[in-house]
C-alpha cells in the first residue's frame, strides 16, 4: 500500500501548517486507528520506525508523534 487518504490528509495538514506558521509543527497527534492505517504506507512506516528505537520517541519529518485514544484523530500542535 503506497498512498492512503489519511496519509494524503497528513501531508496536506503539515504543508498548510508550515505555510501558515512559517515553521514546522512541534507534535502530531494521531489516533490509534489512523496510526495503524498510516503504518500501512511504506514511506511513513520506514521513516517512523527508523527514527528511534523507543516507540514513544518516534518522529515523522522530524516532528514528534503522539498516539491518542481517539480513533482517527489527526491534528498538529
Amino acid at each position: 500500500m503506497t498512498n492512503s487518504p489519511i496519509f494524503d490528509r497528513l501531508t496536506q495538514l503539515i504543508e498548510s501548517y508550515i505555510q501558515e506558521h512559517k515553521e514546522s509543527p512541534q507534535k502530531i497527534l494521531i489516533g490509534y486507528k489512523a496510526y495503524y492505517d498510516l503504518m500501512g504506507n511504506t514511506s511513513f512506516a520506514e521513516e517512523v520506525t527508523n527514527s528511534a528505537l523507543d516507540p514513544n520517541k518516534r518522529k515523522y519529518q522530524k516532528i514528534k508523534i503522539k498516539i491518542t485514544k481517539d480513533d482517527y484523530q489527526l491534528e498538529l500542535d
